[in-house]
């Protein structure tokens, strides 16, 4: 079982930068693959980035890529969403989820792969 929580969102303007924060609780967060999903008012959650348990492998979606950076810290328990370059279109409740399975060998966009969720942060961009 691992529980998760965000922190790091708030109001920035067009072109400026956050960083979200995930910090998970249990011991094995280590050997979970970590995601990162939105959603914003009237639209389905849609996946942002996923990190391999290991940290040696990433995947963006194409709307994110080049802008935003995931990254995790097994020390730390926490996996981390640098975003740069924020457009009005990032708003969005940002949620971080952990995957079903341990150790996996391939990072995956696919929502349901993923069984543990937080609350979510709000990340709002002002044009």
């Amino acid at each position: 079982q691992v529980q998760l929580v965000e922190s790091g969102g708030g109001l920035v303007q067009t072109g400026g930068s956050l960083r979200l924060s995930c910090a998970a609780s249990g011991r094995t967060f280590s050997s979970y693959n970590m995601g990162w999903f939105r959603q914003a008012p009237g639209k389905e959650r849609e996946f942002v980035a996923a990190i391999k348990w290991s940290g040696d492998s990433t995947y963006y979606a194409d709307s994110v890529k080049g802008r935003f950076t995931i990254s995790r810290d097994n020390a730390k328990n926490t996996v981390y969403l640098q975003m740069n370059s924020l457009k009005p279109e990032d708003t969005a409740v940002y949620y971080c989820a952990a995957d079903r399975y341990l150790r996996r060998a391939i990072v995956i966009s696919t929502m349901r792969t993923y069984d543990y969720w937080g609350q979510g942060t709000q990340v709002t961009v002002s044009s």
